[in-house]
């Protein structure tokens, strides 16, 4: 499945032109319509990147359509910055569990159903990447968009203290695809995942072989952060090592409050 201008049904994807070692190819930006309607919900517009914002402002003008409403999945920049400006462009309210990024928009709550023009997402709470992370349910479509809970390639960074958070999350998603049957997963960065389940177990399996190497490293005699990220994370690029230190630092603590390395290693 292709990501630029495929999509499903009801969701097509505009790329951000941001490519990086944390954004992969650039920031997805989804929009999503019930097909025949006007209304549309935007997902993500990215950063403050005005060629890209305008972009996705043409392009839902191109369909006849307009935007009704822009979530967030998290506080990020590069979902984020840009919402401000998109709001001015197209009069459309901005919506986020983070407060401080709505513009004339409600909060999210995990559960609440939004509806633009029958069009229906579930919002469902994610945290672990950011505390304010969600993904959103579109069942007409049996998909699942996951901000950077889960990306197209690759894995994810988890704040400081969020570990537990993100393993509660990736189970819930699993449980979520496995009960509903959902056949895509559309991240904020990279390629859709076509095979759900297959992917969030592949998460899980991840993260249960980090945390092993983690043990397996204090127990060689690691104490810093630093340290591990240098005996788990070897030959990794040099712009990827805080995003592995922030997961070595999450990891840590997840493993001192289960109880499986001292406690004072919790907090390096």
């Amino acid at each position: 499945m292709r990501i630029d201008g495929s999509g499903t049904l009801r969701a097509n994807c505009v790329l951000c032109p941001n490519p990086g070692p944390m954004t992969l190819d650039g920031t997805n930006t989804w929009i999503l319509r019930e097909p025949g309607t006007r209304g549309v919900v935007v997902i993500d517009p990215g950063p403050h990147d005005e060629r890209h914002l305008e972009r996705v402002a043409r392009t839902v003008q191109e369909q006849g359509a307009q935007v009704a409403v822009t979530l967030l999945t998290h506080h990020h920049p590069d979902h984020s910055d840009g919402a401000r400006y998109f709001s001015e462009l197209t009069g459309a309210p901005v919506r986020s569990v983070d407060p401080e990024l709505r513009i004339s928009g409600d909060g999210l709550a995990d559960g609440e159903v939004i509806e633009v023009d029958g069009l229906k997402l579930r919002v469902v709470a994610t945290p672990g990447h950011t505390a304010d992370s969600v993904s959103f349910h579109l069942p007409a479509d049996d998909v699942v968009l996951t901000g950077d809970t889960v990306l197209g390639t690759g894995t994810t960074m988890i704040a400081d203290d969020g570990l537990s958070d993100y393993m509660d999350s990736l189970y819930r998603l699993r449980e979520l695809a496995s009960r509903t049957g959902l056949r895509a997963l559309l991240p904020g960065h990279g390629p859709i995942c076509p095979e759900p389940l297959d992917k969030l177990t592949e998460y899980i399996d991840h993260r249960e072989s980090r945390l092993a190497q983690v043990t397996a490293a204090v127990e060689a005699g690691d104490t810093t952060a630093d340290e591990i990220v240098a005996r788990v994370y070897a030959g990794i690029e040099e712009a990827v090592v805080p995003a592995a230190r922030s997961s070595v630092r999450a990891q840590l603590h997840y493993l001192a409050k289960r109880g499986d390395i001292p406690a004072e290693l919790g907090g390096i």
